[in-house]
């Protein structure tokens, strides 16, 4: 009995990862109350996205480069533990998200076995610390379409602390 409660519950602990992580993305189910008059028409509801930065661009939102900030490793893996639940730092073990060891300097989209979505594959990216530290800030500006959940990291210390941990993980 007290084995089946176990793997219940961690079969509920990894259905809200996934959830987190975008694992478990779903529409939401249509309700009766919605009617035609809810709805705007195509023309009008149309909201043209932004589009993404260009490859070589790292223009962040708030402004600041990665040069800004003196980056810590030992600080970068405490806030790291927020991307752990997805990614790893070991080299090849992907997870939810694939394995970011070794990720500077490599092209995105380019780690075998793991299933990129199109906007990630062909984004044309390679992660310099300067396009890691514009990510980081907000991961679906930088590559929309991309399946990270991930709202991102708004404090320009925080990235520059991942970024310099992750140039310690190598290949």
């Amino acid at each position: 009995m007290m084995k089946k409660l176990q793997l219940g519950l961690m079969a509920s602990a990894s259905a809200l990862l996934l959830a987190a992580c975008g694992g478990g993305e779903s529409e939401p189910a249509a309700t009766e109350e919605t009617t035609t008059e809810e709805v705007a028409p195509a023309e009008e509801a149309a909201v043209e996205e932004p589009s993404a930065p260009a490859a070589d661009d790292v223009a962040t939102l708030d402004g600041t480069t990665l040069a800004d900030f003196t980056g810590e490793a030992a600080a970068g893996e405490k806030t790291f533990m927020q991307c752990a639940s997805c990614h790893v730092v070991e080299p090849g073990v992907n997870r939810v998200g694939p394995s970011l060891a070794g990720i500077v300097g490599r092209a995105a989209g380019s780690i075998d076995g793991y299933n990129y979505t199109e906007a990630n594959a062909n984004s044309g990216i390679t992660w310099t610390p300067e396009k890691m530290f514009q990510y980081l800030e907000d991961p679906r500006r930088v590559i929309p379409g991309t399946k990270m959940a991930f709202a991102g990291l708004k404090d320009g210390q925080d990235r520059a602390n991942v970024i310099a941990y992750l140039q310690t993980t190598g290949s």
